[in-house]
């Protein structure tokens, strides 16, 4: 595969000289490629709320943070923090 990928690139290379368009096509050959042929690195998991934690310390480590950014959103937001607080009483 990477012997067709290659093959292809140079031809398309070369038939550049006379159309730059051909240059466009050989870098989206070697783009397509690089994204999903073999060799490719695989997809991360999807990220979110739902996914599971590596272990409890990578766990623990993501709330820790995540609460301190919260407590300084909330120190330098008063009157939000109050807004939200009386919008979620509601």
């Amino acid at each position: 595969m990477r012997g067709i990928v290659s093959t292809g690139t140079v031809v398309l290379v070369i038939l550049g000289f006379g159309n730059h368009t051909w240059w466009l096509a050989a870098g989206a050959l070697v783009y397509l490629y690089a994204r999903y042929g073999r060799g490719a690195p695989a997809k991360p998991p999807p990220g979110g709320t739902g996914a599971v934690p590596d272990s409890y310390r990578a766990y623990r480590e993501r709330r820790d943070r995540q609460a301190r950014w919260e407590r300084r959103y909330r120190r330098e937001r008063p009157f939000e923090t109050r807004r939200q607080a009386r919008e979620k009483s509601r």
